[in-house]
């Protein structure tokens, strides 16, 4: 039953990590399930209950089903001339919006209306049911002011919208209408009317729509026409104010710079032409007249001149000349007189060529005067008529403006117009995209609530969870300590042992609780020979003896009473769990400080009634029988409960000795079968200065002349939390042993003592874990449950 931690475990593998978390997670479920099954099925069978009761109370209630179709080919009613219909499919987030519309308080009312609900004794009714039938109690315990027609319309609209299902089949355009009621008559007349009043209010709302539409396009159609005509009339007033003037599609400045601008370039040209042929003629005039050929050649250039009658003449009579002269020289030679005269009328002849080219160039001089002016002409209107279309250019950039908001404002109106006579026409013709295609009938309206195999499915799943959840709020309520991995993970000590629950009754050894039950009597009305085991006689000295426990020499000794304790049942059944945990914690006393065993050891708790005082006899005991000179002290002196018990007519004792009144010898107390001594005390009211009395310098001598005496003292001392005793005890104890009573010490109460004694946490042996219920035990502690199985004992002959 020793708990010492050798050495940390092995690390986990990464790889196994995931597995080893999984085995931990089941195991702690496992373990959970089987420390708190009795509240877990308890609260199962409450909800059980509950889905029961809720299964006979509530009403049958039927379920009336329409079938409405959202048809995505909507009806062209009206179409205009020459306009093809255009199939637009109604989108997902439409059919949704119409989901909301049939939920809407519009078609409840609607619904209510057409049906005469407000007026029907079984629609009006409440539908039975505990919290109905609750409800009408406290009616007419406290009566209530009958309510307005709003009001019950109200109510009905919110029955209507309660007992209503509208949902969408899928990503179709079908909408389900469901609606549950008592009867299944009025299930299938209000989903029926839901849908067809859908209709009507769709039918109705198209044709307001239209309507406004038609008056709202009529008011707009004349303002419309209005701005029209006043941008019209604009742009003919500026035209007039800008004498801008149209002639065949183009203005009149665009004519007038086109004819303009040809008869300049004319112009220009025979300028250019008259002006070349005086240039040229004015060329042949310079050049030397005795060169005959050489005016005859240029002559032949001048299409004009060759065109002049008398030049012409002129010229082939020269030519005539030319050749005979020609001819006569080479017959008669140069000087012949006839060709002389050839000669001079060739001269008189080419004079009068030359007299007629002058009379032609002045001829062309005037020509070109008056191409000039009939140039500078053209070009003076045209720099006007461009000045002129310059302005008229800059007034068009307005004009456009105005011509296209007129035309806008015509088109507008125009398209307004068509618009209004197609609104009105509808308002004749209104459709709609919805249409009923199943009616619900009271055939076909099946019972759906309450559904029994689903609540009950419903109610032990809800039990489990709920079972679930309050094994959990116990377990984390559970703040006691109840195995030995919690004891050291809290407390970072080694828990020594794990003292099984053992008692004693008049037979013999029992299974019951560690300890007496027995009723505690206040210190100072405590007396020799009262409480409830004062039956037990006077002459235990005798009744020893006539038993043949006690050896002859120590008959003048006083010895314990250990007839009727608990620690005893170490020696009367020393191969029982109890007897092997005290052998364990002796053993950790031996095998301390390196083998140095601990000579003074203090036994205390956190908390009275742990069991401290049982837990420090039964070590004496255990040590007193493996030959050690043992000396069993009962130091608690605010509450002496091992001299009551095992020598309840002490006279005299620990207090009796350290102030000198008594010798050590005269209080002694002894066991005759384990020569275990025991150094009681007697208090005969209470104390007030405990703690000064076990940190006075006496105390320290006696101990230190016990220590001469004994091997092994055991030094049962009070608790920590109530008093400070134990921390006037630094002197007197080597270490100390804390005493945890299983499952009911509380984790915060331990570890705040701790906290609160460094000398105790500093020099504790370890903890013992007190009053063990080993079969509960197991189940705290899944991963070593079988740790603490008794097979394993009673292989080696131990039994409990």
């Amino acid at each position: 039953m020793l708990q010492t931690r050798i050495s940390s475990p092995p690390a986990v593998p990464i790889q196994g990590a995931e597995h080893t978390s999984l085995n931990h997670s089941v195991t702690s479920a496992i373990g959970l399930i089987s420390r708190q099954y009795p509240a877990m099925i308890l609260t199962l069978l409450l909800c059980l209950g509950l889905v029961g009761a809720y299964l006979m109370v509530a009403p049958k209630r039927f379920t009336g089903t329409a079938v409405l179709m959202i048809d995505s080919r909507k009806m062209q009613g009206l179409q205009t001339q020459g306009q093809t219909p255009v199939d637009n499919p109604i989108d997902s987030a439409m059919v949704d919006s119409q989901v909301e519309v049939l939920k809407s308080e519009t078609i409840a009312s609607a619904v209510i209306k057409d049906l005469h609900l407000l007026d029907s004794p079984e629609f009006m009714r409440a539908d039975d049911g505990l919290l109905s039938g609750l409800s009408g109690l406290f009616d007419d315990l406290f009566p209530q002011e009958k309510p307005s027609d709003r009001e019950l319309m109200q109510n009905a609209i919110w029955k209507i919208q309660g007992g209503l299902t509208i949902k969408r089949v899928g990503l179709s355009y079908i909408i389900e209408i469901a609606y549950q009621s008592t009867s299944k008559d009025l299930a299938a007349r209000i989903a029926n009317a839901v849908a067809e009043n859908y209709i009507t209010d769709s039918l109705e709302s198209k044709y307001q729509a239209s309507r406004r539409a038609a008056v709202w396009l009529q008011d707009r159609l004349k303002e419309l026409r209005a701005q029209a005509s006043a941008a019209e009339r604009a742009v003919v007033d500026y035209k007039a104010k800008n004498n801008i003037v149209d002639a065949g599609g183009r203005l009149l400045t665009e004519q007038q710079l086109a004819e303009l601008n040809s008869g300049l370039t004319e112009a220009r040209n025979k300028r250019a032409e008259a002006e070349a042929k005086l240039q040229r003629i004015t060329a042949i005039l310079n050049a030397d007249e005795s060169d005959s050929r050489v005016i005859l050649n240029d002559l032949a250039t001048v299409n004009d001149s060759m065109a002049n009658p008398v030049i012409t003449k002129l010229r082939q009579t020269y030519l005539d000349y030319a050749a005979r002269a020609s001819d006569w020289a080479n017959r008669y030679g140069q000087n012949h007189l006839a060709v002389v005269n050839l000669h001079n009328q060739m001269r008189e002849i080419r004079r009068s060529i030359i007299d007629e080219l002058r009379r032609t160039a002045e001829a062309y001089k005037s020509d070109l005067e008056i191409a000039k002016a009939r140039e500078e002409a053209g070009q003076k209107s045209l720099n006007d008529t461009i000045a002129v279309s310059n302005d008229t250019s800059q007034a068009q950039i307005v004009l456009r403006d105005l011509e296209s908001n007129a035309q806008s404002a015509r088109a507008l109106s125009d398209n307004f117009l068509q618009l209004y006579m197609v609104s009105v026409q509808q308002q004749s013709f209104p459709i709609t995209e919805a249409r009923v295609i199943t009616q619900a009938s009271e055939l076909s309206s099946p019972k759906t609530s309450p559904k029994t195999l689903l609540v009950l499915l419903a109610g032990v799943v809800a039990g489990c969870i709920l079972a679930g959840l309050v094994a959990l709020l116990l377990e984390v309520l559970d703040r006691a300590f109840r195995t030995v991995h919690q004891v050291e993970r809290l407390l970072q000590v080694n828990c020594l042992a794990s003292i099984p629950a053992v008692g004693l009754d008049s037979d013999g050894v029992t299974n019951s609780s560690l300890g007496f039950i027995r009723r505690r009597l206040p210190l100072w009305a405590r007396r020799k020979g009262q409480g409830p085991q004062a039956e037990v006689g006077a002459d235990r000295q005798g009744r020893s003896a006539a038993a043949g426990k006690v050896d002859p020499k120590e008959r003048g000794q006083r010895l314990l009473d250990v007839n009727n304790s608990v620690g005893r049942f170490t020696i009367n059944s020393p191969f029982s769990r109890f007897a092997e945990s005290f052998r364990s914690i002796k053993l950790a006393a031996d095998l301390s400080n390196f083998g140095n065993p601990q000579k003074v050891v203090g036994i205390t708790s956190a908390l009275p009634n742990e069991g401290k005082s049982t837990i420090s006899e039964a070590l004496g005991q255990t040590t007193a029988q493996s030959g050690l000179r043992t000396l069993l002290i009962d130091g608690d002196l605010r509450n002496p409960s091992l001299t009551y018990r095992l020598a309840r007519s002490a006279e005299a004792g620990l207090i009796d000795v350290v102030f000198g009144k008594v010798d050590l010898k005269d209080v002694l107390w002894v066991d005759p079968q384990t020569n275990l001594h025991f150094l009681p005390c007697v208090v005969s009211s209470r104390l007030s200065n405990s703690s000064d009395f076990l940190a006075s310098p006496q105390m320290e001598k006696l101990f230190a002349q016990l220590r001469e005496q004994y091997d092994r003292i055991i030094l049962d001392l009070s608790p920590l939390a109530p008093v400070i005793d134990v921390r006037a005890t630094g002197s007197l104890a080597d270490s100390y042993i804390l005493v945890i009573e299983w499952a009911k010490a509380k984790v915060d109460v331990v570890e705040r003592v701790l906290r609160e004694n460094p000398l105790v946490r500093d020099h504790l042996l370890g903890a013992v874990l007190n009053k063990v219920n080993l079969a509960a035990m197991s189940r705290y502690d899944s991963n070593s449950a079988g740790y603490y199985r008794n097979q394993h004992y009673t292989r080696y002959g131990y039994v409990d």
